[in-house]
C-alpha cells in the first residue's frame, strides 16, 4: 500500500497527490483525537490542577505567617538537594513563592503527559498501520502531526488554566498566578513538540516515546545542576527558563518566548523530517537481527524477559535515582519543619519514630506507587500483544496460554521488586551519606520490599480484569489512581478512614517509621493470589482476540 522506494531498504518521501494540503482532514482528525482522549486530558487536568490546590492550601496552613517562610527559605538556601528538587530559593519568604517553589517538580507531569499524547498519536498510531490507512483518504501528510499537537496543546492550556484558578482561589496574587500557569503550559507545548521530533526517528512507538521521556529526564537534570552550580546549565533546559519567570517575585514573562521559539523550531524540523520518510518508516532503521536468535527466546519467560528488560531498566534507573535525591533531604527533615507543632507531633503517634523516619516512610510509599506504575505496564503488555495479534503466534507455536501470561506476570512481579529495592537503596544510600551510617542502605533497602504484596495485588486487580472482563482491563488504572490520591492528599482531604482502607498501601506498615507486621502483608499475598489465578484461570476460558 506504501509508494515502491527507489532501491531495497533506503526510505523515500510519501509522494504529494496534487491539490492535497499538507494538513487538509487534520481538523477531523483533531476531533477524532479529542474523543478518543477526552477521558485521560480530563483525568490529567484534575488530577494536576488538584494536587495544586491542595499542595497551596497545606502549604498556608502549615506555615503560620512569613516569619516561619522565612525559616524555611534559610534552610533551603543551605540545601543543594532541595534546589536540584525543585530549583532556586526565590521569593520563598512569601506564600506565593513558597507555592511556586513546591509545585515547580510538577512540570515533570505535564511534560510528559504531553509527549505520551503526541507520541500515541503519530508513531503508535504508525506503528499500528492505521495511519496508512487514513492517508488513503483525502488527508494531507502532516494532518496527523497536526491533530496531535493541537491535542497536546490543548490539554497542556487546560492544565494552565486549571492551575491559575486553583492558584487565584487560594487568595495569591493574580499576575504571579497567571505567570506561574502559563509556565506550566509552555513546557507541556516544548515537549509535545520534542516527542513529534522522536516519533520521526524510529518506527517503534514506544522508543519514541522512550526517547521524548528520556528528553524531558535529561532536562530536569541539566536544570537540577545548574541551579547547584553556576547557573549556566539551567539556561539549557525549558525547566530552567520557566523557572526564571520568578512567579511573585519579580514576575518576569520574557523567558516564555524562549519556550515557544523553541517550540515553532522543533515543530519545523519535526514536519520537515516527516516528510523526507515515507509511512511506516523511521529515519533511523532499526539494525538486522542476528542470524540466530538468542536460545532463550524460543521459551515465553525469554521472550517476556527480552520484551519488557529496557524498560524495567528505565524504570529501576529513574526511581533509584529519586531515591536518592529524596535520600538526602531526609536528614534535613527536622530544619524543615521549623515550629511546627502539628508536624513535629505526628512522630509520637507512631511510637516515638524520628522526623527522618517518617519522611522516609512517605518516600517509600511514593517510591511503591511508582513501582507500580511499572508493574501495570509489565503486567498488561500481553493485552497489547494480544490487540496486535501478535499473540497468536506465539500461542500457535505450542506455548500454553498459563505460561505464556504467566511468564509476563512474572517478569512483572520481579521487576516491580527490583524497582522498589532500587528506590529504596538509592534512598538508604544518601541518607546514610547524609548522617554517616552505611547500615541505612541495607535497612532501607529491606524496608522498601514490605510493599511488594500491596503491589501485586494491585497487579492482580489488572490481571483479573484482563482474564475475566478484557475491555475493562484500563479500569485498573483507577485502582492506582485512587492509592495515589489517598497516599498523597489523604491527610490533606482528611479522607474517612474507610475510603484510605480502599487502597492495598494503607494496609502496608510505614517502614521505617514502624516495626514490620507479617499479618497485613500475608492478608495482601493471599488476595493477590486469589486475584492472579482468577485472571490466569479467565485468560484460558475465553478467545484471544
Amino acid at each position: 500500500m506504501t509508494a515502491p522506494t527507489a532501491a531495497a531498504g533506503s526510505v523515500a518521501p510519501e509522494r504529494r497527490r496534487p491539490g492535497r494540503a499538507p494538513v487538509a482532514g487534520a481538523a477531523a482528525l483533531t476531533r477524532l483525537v479529542l474523543r478518543l482522549d477526552r477521558v485521560r486530558v480530563a483525568v490529567w487536568v484534575l488530577s494536576l490542577t488538584a494536587l495544586v490546590g491542595f499542595s497551596g492550601a497545606s502549604i498556608f496552613g502549615a506555615y503560620a505567617d512569613e516569619a516561619a517562610l522565612a525559616q524555611y527559605a534559610a534552610t533551603v538556601e543551605g540545601s543543594s538537594s532541595l534546589i536540584a528538587l525543585s530549583g532556586p530559593a526565590v521569593g520563598l519568604d512569601t506564600y506565593g513563592g513558597r507555592i511556586a517553589w513546591e509545585i515547580w517538580p510538577f512540570g515533570v507531569a505535564v511534560a510528559l503527559m504531553a509527549a505520551f499524547a503526541v507520541g500515541r498519536h503519530t508513531r503508535s498510531e504508525e506503528e499500528a498501520g492505521r495511519t496508512e490507512l487514513v492517508r488513503a483518504t483525502v488527508v494531507g501528510r502532516h494532518a496527523h502531526s497536526a491533530s496531535a499537537l493541537a491535542v497536546s496543546a490543548g490539554a497542556s492550556l487546560l492544565v494552565g488554566v486549571g492551575f491559575a484558578l486553583a492558584l487565584l482561589a487560594l487568595g495569591l496574587p493574580v499576575v504571579g498566578s497567571l505567570l506561574l500557569a502559563a509556565g506550566f503550559a509552555a513546557l507541556g507545548i516544548v515537549f509535545g513538540a520534542v516527542a513529534l521530533v522522536t516519533a520521526q526517528v524510529t518506527e517503534h512507538g514506544r522508543a519514541a516515546t522512550g526517547m521524548a521521556s528520556a528528553v524531558v529526564a535529561l532536562s530536569f537534570v541539566l536544570r537540577a545542576l545548574g541551579d547547584v552550580g553556576s547557573g549556566a546549565l539551567s539556561w539549557a533546559s525549558p525547566f530552567g527558563w520557566v523557572q526564571a519567570t520568578r512567579p511573585y517575585a519579580g514576575d518576569r514573562w520574557w523567558p516564555l518566548a524562549l519556550c515557544l521559539v523553541a517550540a515553532a523550531a522543533l515543530v519545523a524540523v519535526a514536519l520537515a523530517l516527516e516528510a523526507r520518510r515515507d509511512v511506516g518508516a523511521g529515519l533511523v532503521r532499526p539494525r538486522p537481527g542476528p542470524p540466530r536468535g538468542a536460545p532463550g527466546l524460543g521459551r515465553p519467560l525469554g521472550l517476556a524477559w527480552r520484551l519488557q528488560r529496557a524498560g524495567l531498566l528505565a524504570w529501576a534507573v529513574g526511581v533509584g535515582a529519586g531515591g536518592l535525591a529524596f535520600g538526602s533531604v531526609a536528614a534535613s527533615a527536622d530544619d524543615l519543619v521549623g515550629d511546627n507543632e502539628q508536624i513535629r507531633a505526628y512522630p509520637a503517634q507512631l511510637g516515638g519514630a524520628s522526623l527522618a523516619e517518617v519522611f522516609l516512610a512517605t518516600v517509600l510509599l511514593y517510591v511503591a506507587l511508582v513501582a507500580t506504575g511499572f508493574a501495570l505496564q509489565a503486567a498488561l503488555r500481553p493485552r497489547s500483544e494480544e490487540a496486535a495479534h501478535r499473540a497468536e503466534w506465539v500461542l500457535a507455536g505450542g506455548a500454553s496460554r498459563p505460561r505464556w501470561l504467566g511468564s509476563h506476570l512474572a517478569v512483572a512481579l520481579a521487576g516491580s521488586a527490583v524497582v522498589l529495592g532500587a528506590g529504596g537503596l538509592g534512598t538508604g544510600a544518601s541518607y546514610g551519606a547524609s548522617v554517616g551510617d552505611a547500615g541505612q542502605v541495607t535497612r532501607i533497602g529491606l524496608a522498601s520490599l514490605a510493599f511488594a504484596p500491596a503491589v501485586a495485588l494491585v497487579v492482580g486487580v489488572g490481571v483479573a480484569l484482563y482474564g475475566l472482563v478484557p475491555r475493562a482491563t484500563a479500569a485498573v488504572w483507577a485502582v492506582l489512581a485512587l492509592a495515589v490520591v489517598v497516599g498523597v492528599l489523604g491527610e490533606g482531604l482528611d479522607l474517612p478512614q474507610w475510603v484510605r482502607d480502599l487502597s492495598p498501601f494503607t494496609h502496608v506498615p510505614g517502614v521505617p517509621a514502624v516495626d514490620v507486621d507479617v499479618v497485613p502483608l500475608a492478608a495482601l499475598t493471599g488476595v493477590a493470589a486469589l486475584l492472579l489465578t482468577a485472571g490466569v484461570a479467565g485468560f484460558v476460558r475465553r478467545d484471544v482476540a
